[in-house]
């Protein structure tokens, strides 16, 4: 059984989509390629979030392990932003305030 529903996971995406498709690039950069022209978040389950970036028309595919299982929704968030935050530490940006 899905630890998190499908209407749970489609507002997220399109939440992360809609709003912080900056934050969707930087992850990609951070733990995909600091190559990446365009990304967009794809799903997540209760160990990873899911990520799609390209570099020109190539596509690529990437997962992030969030920093401990979760299984509630407001864990999402959290792990989203943590991840946001550790994407910048290792892009040397500065993170905007939460």
């Amino acid at each position: 059984m899905p630890t998190f529903s499908p209407d749970v996971i489609s507002a997220v995406l399109a939440h992360m989509n809609g709003d912080h498709s900056d934050d969707n690039l930087l992850i990609a950069r951070a733990f995909g390629s600091p190559d990446a022209d365009t990304a967009t978040m794809t799903g997540l389950d209760d160990v990873s979030g899911h990520w799609e970036y390209a570099i020109g028309d190539d596509e690529h595919e990437l997962s992030v392990p969030w920093s401990v299982t979760i299984s509630e929704r407001p864990e999402i968030r959290r792990e989203i932003v943590a991840l946001y935050d550790a994407a910048c530490a290792k892009l040397g940006i500065e993170p905007r305030p939460h």
